[in-house]
């Protein structure tokens, strides 16, 4: 007798968690696809795209969990980005900076690109993006893309955020993730124009469901 497969689920984010969602977020953090090759800390992407979040908005972290209690995939971010960069300044950096410290000079590596930016949490605020107060991230693994995940999880974090009173929410994509702009597309988000974005493209949309 057969029984067929657990069914996937979204479910809120909890602290046992936290090492498989920073492992996705490893996986997917260059293009959509594994970044351990080129950055060979496995902790470094968590700690910019991922950890922080939950750490100060867990109540706005939901995973995708395969029916077994595996994440493998989830949606995070926070509905004030100027309150989380003062917070990432105030907490998070000083938590890093030993492990991770700031470049003397220019960028030589991927890894210290990404040490810079950790360092410089003040670029995510831009007047372009003052009408979309709150911002996300979404990762999947490559086997649950496709599949309707990353709409149902988008769904869930921006009805989450409208229980807040958050009306807009932004975020900031790789540009040459084609993949990823093709579903930001299809749900909803429209771009928001951003001088000298350099690699970034910015897109917005309401919190109300289409």
């Amino acid at each position: 007798m057969s029984f067929p497969d657990p069914a996937p689920l979204i479910r809120p984010y909890r602290p046992a968690d936290r090492d498989a969602v920073a492992d996705v977020c490893a996986r997917t953090a260059h293009l959509g696809g594994d970044s351990r090759a080129l950055y060979p800390d496995p902790d470094l992407m968590p700690s910019l795209f991922a950890d922080p979040y939950c750490h100060f908005d867990p109540d706005l972290a939901f995973v995708l969990d395969d029916g077994t209690g595996r994440v493998v995939g989830y949606i995070l971010g926070t509905a004030d980005t100027e309150r989380f960069v003062a917070d990432f300044r105030r907490v998070w950096i000083p938590r890093l900076a030993g492990r991770y410290p700031e470049p003397a000079g220019p960028p030589r590596t991927p890894t210290e690109e990404m040490i810079r930016l950790l360092h410089h949490p003040e670029r995510m605020l831009l007047p372009e993006l003052a009408a979309y107060p709150a911002h996300l991230h979404i990762d999947l693994l490559p086997r649950w893309q496709g599949r309707g995940h990353g709409r149902r999880l988008l769904h869930t974090f921006l009805d989450a955020l409208y229980g807040h009173g958050v009306q807009a929410v932004h975020l900031g994509m790789v540009t040459a993730n084609t993949a990823a702009r093709a579903f930001y597309d299809r749900v909803g988000f429209h771009p928001i124009p951003v001088p000298d974005p350099g690699p970034l493209t910015y897109l917005g949309r309401t919190t109300a469901r289409d």
